[in-house]
Formats: structure tokens, C-alpha cells, sequence
């Protein structure tokens, strides 16, 4: 039987803090995984039909690999964490061999730079979505003109050039996009419009879809 492995070498493997993957293993084993040791001994992962190893063949893997590095270099650090997290929670479900697959995956993302960086509160948005909480920005519009608008928060959208807000905008009682390289301020309103989230972004989507040969209107 092979020795345990330390958590600092997990950690250093999988790029992760020590509290992530301490917080990782307890999730596994919560999950049913049997996981021996402790903190400053080491662990082992021992095979239990609790946790059967995951079928993925070599190119869902490549997929996987291939998706979570995306995630990693999106220039969300939330994002980023939570991808590095789900690697090591994959790779601690995987016969050995698939494990190499994963961590030495034939498809590699390139991206000296993150693909958008975040210059907005992030975070702040997310939450608001799940929730279905209004929010109060202040944006700057293409002309340079500077705005105070209470918005309905729908979605984020990452794209090859920044990040982007798909919400519904209380000041011009319309869906608009909102750049977030533009959004210069942002205020939890406490106001909810729950349960309509999903429907007005299924709307949205469905007017974004039939006119996607069109320019999307200004904020």
C-alpha cells in the first residue's frame, strides 16, 4: 500500500490553499469517500464501492481539463478558486490512469493574460442574480455620459474582449447590456423581483437569439 500523501503536496499539486483542500476532503468524504489519515500525517484515498471511480473516457476528460482551464484564466478569481477545487475533487474520484489523463491532458489553454479582467465587483453581481436582487449602478454610456440606474441583475456573460451584464434596466424600461469595464459603482438595493429571474432571462435570450444579426441596443 502506498504511503499518504501530505496535504501541502495535494495542495501544491492541485494549486490550492491548505484551508481549500482540507475543506475539499471533508466534502469527499461527506459524499461517502473513504479518505484515511489526518492533518499532519497525510492521506489516502482507499477504492470503496461508496465512491466508484468516474467513467470518463479519454476525451471527456481532454473536455473537462480543457473547460476548468478556461475557467481558471476567465480573470474571475471566484471563478477560478471554484474550478481549481472541482480539478481536485475529479481527479479524487479517478481510477490512477484517468488521473494522468486529467493532469496531463493532451489539450492545453494558452493565455498569457486573463481573457477579461474584472473590473467591476464581480461577486456583488453574482450574488445579486442568485438572489434576484435590484441593483443601483452608476455606468458610463459610449458617449461618456454618466448614469444612475436601478437595474434587475440576470446573468454574466464572458466574452473574448470583457465581461458583460445581460439585465434589465428600470431607467429605460428595456433589456440592455451592460459592459463592466463601464460600471463604475455598484449598491445592493435589498428589493427583490423573485421569481421572475429566469423567465425575463429566457425572454431576453430568446429576443437576443432572433435578432443576432443586429447591433444590441445602448444603455
Amino acid at each position: 500500500m502506498p504511503p499518504p500523501i501530505t496535504a501541502a503536496r495535494l495542495a501544491r499539486e492541485t494549486e490550492v490553499s491548505l484551508r481549500s483542500l482540507y475543506r475539499d476532503i471533508e466534502s469527499l468524504r461527506t459524499a461517502g469517500a473513504r479518505i484515511e489519515g489526518e492533518r499532519g500525517y497525510g492521506y489516502r484515498l482507499v477504492e470503496d464501492y461508496a465512491l466508484p471511480p468516474q467513467t470518463f473516457d479519454r476525451a471527456e476528460i481532454e473536455a473537462l481539463a480543457l473547460g476548468l482551464a478556461e475557467v481558471q484564466r476567465m480573470g474571475d478569481p471566484t471563478l477560478e478558486r471554484a474550478a481549481t477545487s472541482v480539478l481536485a475533487k475529479v481527479a479524487a474520484s479517478l481510477p490512477d490512469d484517468r488521473e494522468q489523463f486529467l493532469f496531463h491532458a493532451v489539450s492545453r489553454v494558452y493565455r498569457p493574460d486573463p481573457r477579461n479582467a474584472a473590473t467591476c465587483d464581480v461577486e456583488a453581481v453574482r450574488e445579486a442574480c442568485w438572489k434576484e436582487e435590484a441593483l443601483h449602478i452608476r455606468y458610463t454610456d459610449g458617449n461618456g455620459a454618466v448614469t444612475e440606474r436601478v437595474i434587475l441583475p440576470l446573468a454574466v456573460v464572458y466574452t473574448d474582449r470583457t465581461l458583460t451584464l445581460l439585465a434589465w434596466c428600470c431607467l429605460r424600461e428595456a433589456f440592455r447590456m451592460f459592459l463592466s469595464d463601464r460600471i463604475t459603482g455598484i449598491r445592493a438595493t435589498g428589493t427583490s423581483f423573485r421569481p421572475k429571474r429566469v423567465t425575463l432571462l429566457r425572454t431576453y435570450l430568446g429576443e437576443l437569439e432572433s435578432s443576432s444579426g443586429d447591433r444590441p441596443a445602448n444603455p
